[in-house]
């Protein structure tokens, strides 16, 4: 049987590519076993298990049994066994997947993630074939592929071992789905869109709807500017001393004659020093002061002695050492900042240096906040079995003041056809945006996406996402409306992915698209390919992202417990506890 090792540092994604590739070859045909150089107390053998307390009573052996699986262990008496002795144990399967093992011979494919630490094992190692990695392509020899692309990998290896290929090799080989699983996610019949698609739609449909007004720079955080800002000052205005020292010509020293006669005064911040410093000369100054005519250079005053009224001192290392220069800030006529910023508290020390007083800002968007629903109340003392608290008035006011935006409560509107219409008629007169929760499936008493079916332009509907299938964006006699789902979770995440790009278009803003970060998992979870997935998540202590419990949309404990999300993408996959995955914090949504 042939035998292919996956070797890398730690947190590469060695076995995350590992599951991928014995998923992709066996629906290749192929037959496939694994070997996995672990840990001691590794998965049976962990503290506490019946196979750990056999053997710590002596046990020289022990297998396990079970209707599915047995296995067996052996102590190697601190010998560690050589991967020949362990191979010889399987049975013959068309190949073997060898996990670690780094210093074997077999031939092996390297996995590189960036932000790894370790040295390229190709480079020292001849027996590598092949290098997966997160990067672009850097060397043609060996091989190198993009590490998500198991299509590529598992393609090479059927090549390097001689086995014959499928007649015709799809994606679909290569997904990955549990036994009795459907291959898709989404259910058959209907198109729904892509997240991506839906993001497009609102970029092309999205337009600024507020109009400007000055506003002093004091009263100008989180407000949009109107238009490009211009330096009107120079900063610092002339150049000055960054330390407290003496001053002097960088010519007037030597390598050989650091000894310079000390004139009689000094120069202080905010005042004007009159004299001129001849050559051979220095003066007093403190920080912040215009250098005088004649002082291009300055040494601290740490670095020298007095000797009668001379200072005594070894050469600086380079002329300018110690002063700022004009403009080093911010020069005069530069660019500040483009129209479209957001203003952040951090921009007014900017702003105030440029010799700004007052800005051009669009005024705050107005954004009204609905819920509907039967059995939707307000307060706890209201509710009762057959009632349900409203979760999202509260939590999506809040969001939309945090991005710097006016929250109108519009209340909880019951499912009924008229009374939806009504507040929807209310809100496009008094609002520039609507955010609805509720109604927007396709359920009897889904009013809120009958009435943007039939009486609305409709920008999109059934979206493949999780949480928030049903989601509806729409405009409402010409105002944008975001019909979210009512689960609060799917609420949420609705409004950080859509609403919030769309609505900073329309205040005023940039397109938004918040940072990501790779990040190693600390858990596992098994994706069929289908719609965009958002998971709770949340850094631990250790620099890993740990996922929530339980990916009910309807579970607002989750919210609370993360500090961002795990966005994974739209075909399937397999995440491994150490694997790289993308992380979102929430603090890239703006809150």
């Amino acid at each position: 049987m042939n035998v292919i090792g996956i070797v890398g540092w730690k947190n590469s994604g060695k076995t995350g590519l590992v599951v991928r590739l014995v998923s992709a070859l066996t629906r290749c045909g192929l037959t496939i076993s694994t070997l996995k150089r672990a840990h001691h107390q590794f998965e049976l053998d962990r503290s506490g298990s019946d196979s750990f307390r056999h053997r710590a009573a002596g046990a020289q052996e022990v297998i396990i049994s079970s209707q599915r699986r047995w296995a067996i262990m052996h102590e190697n008496n601190g010998n560690e066994a050589d991967l020949t002795e362990l191979l010889v144990k399987l049975e013959p399967v068309d190949l073997v997947i060898v996990e670690g093992f780094k210093k074997t011979s077999i031939p092996k494919i390297e996995v590189r993630h960036q932000g790894v630490a370790g040295m390229s094992i190709a480079a020292t190692d001849s027996t590598v074939i092949a290098v997966a990695s997160d990067q672009p392509a850097t060397e043609k020899t060996p091989p190198e592929f993009n590490s998500d692309d198991d299509r590529a990998i598992a393609s090479f290896i059927l090549d390097y071992f001689g086995y014959k290929k499928p007649n015709t090799i799809t994606n679909s080989d290569y997904n990955v789905i549990t036994e009795g699983e459907s291959l898709s996610a989404m259910p058959p019949g209907i198109d729904w869109m892509p997240v991506d698609e839906v993001l497009e739609v609102l970029k092309k449909n999205m337009s600024v709807v507020t109009e400007v007004e000055e506003v002093e720079i004091s009263n100008s955080v989180n407000r949009i500017l109107a238009q490009d800002l211009w330096v009107e000052r120079s900063s610092p205005p002339a150049a000055n001393s960054a330390v407290d020292g003496f001053g002097f010509d960088f010519d007037s020293i030597s390598n050989n004659n650091c000894r310079l006669q000390l004139m009689s005064g000094r120069a202080v911040a905010g005042q004007h020093f009159d004299y001129v410093v001849p050559k051979g000369h220095a003066v007093r100054i403190l920080t912040g002061a215009i250098l005088p005519n004649g002082v291009d250079t300055i040494v601290l005053d740490e670095f020298t002695r007095n000797e009668f009224n001379h200072i005594v001192f070894k050469p600086p290392h380079r002329r300018g050492a110690n002063t700022r220069l004009r403009g080093e800030d911010l020069l005069k006529g530069d660019l500040l900042f483009s129209k479209g910023r957001l203003v952040k508290s951090c921009d007014l020390a900017s702003l105030a240096a440029a010799g700004i007083s007052s800005i051009p800002v669009h005024r705050p968007l107005k954004v009204a906040v609905i819920s509907t629903g039967n059995e939707i109340v307000s307060e706890p003392i209201e509710a009762n079995i057959n009632n349900v608290i409203d979760t999202n008035r509260k939590m999506l006011s809040s969001i939309l003041i945090q991005w710097g935006y006016v929250s109108v409560d519009m209340g909880i509107v019951p499912d009924e056809v008229a009374a939806v219409r009504d507040v929807l008629d209310r809100a496009a007169e008094l609002t520039d945006a609507i955010l609805i929760t509720g109604g927007a499936s396709s359920g009897d008493e889904d009013h809120v996406a009958k009435l943007l079916l039939e009486k609305s332009q409709l920008l999109a509907w059934r979206v493949a996402i999780k949480p928030g299938r049903p989601l509806a964006l729409a405009r409402w006699k010409d105002t944008p409306i975001f019909g979210l789902p009512g689960n609060p979770v799917a609420a949420f995440v609705c409004a950080l992915v859509f609403a919030r790009p769309a609505l900073s278009l329309l205040a005023g803003g940039r397109w938004f698209e918040p940072a990501a970060f790779a990040v190693a998992a600390n858990f596992e979870k098994i994706k069929k390919k289908g719609r965009r997935e958002y998971i709770r998540a949340k850094l631990n202590e250790n620099g890993l992202v740990d996922a929530f419990r339980s990916e009910g949309s309807g579970l607002t404990a989750g919210l609370a417990w993360s500090d961002g999300l795990v966005e994974l993408s739209d075909e399937a996959q397999i995440i491994c506890a150490g694997g790289m995955v993308r992380y979102i914090p929430y603090s890239s949504f703006g809150l």
